[in-house]
């Protein structure tokens, strides 16, 4: 099965340098920018215990990661059309 991505959603991947070609399944793609997402998250709250950054900033950069992956709280199911 082939799927087409929407126009939108290849431009919040290419940020990313993720490219799906048409027999990339979304839920794969989505199942790769979640990890990717945890993963940062993981490192931010690494370097609060470390104590890297203060308290307070944590969670303004806690929101700010959040609003890098806006397709984390998209359904992979909307992200393409199947063919």
């Amino acid at each position: 099965m082939a799927f087409r991505y929407h126009p939108a959603i290849l431009e919040e991947l290419a940020q990313f340098g993720v490219f799906p070609t048409p027999e990339s399944k979304p839920d794969m793609v989505h199942e790769f920018i979640s990890d990717l997402y945890r993963f940062e998250l993981r490192r931010l709250r690494e370097r609060l215990v470390r104590g890297e950054i203060p308290k307070a900033r944590y969670a303004v950069d806690v929101v700010e990661l959040r609003r890098r992956y806006p397709l984390v709280s998209i359904r992979a199911e909307l992200w393409a059309d199947a063919d």
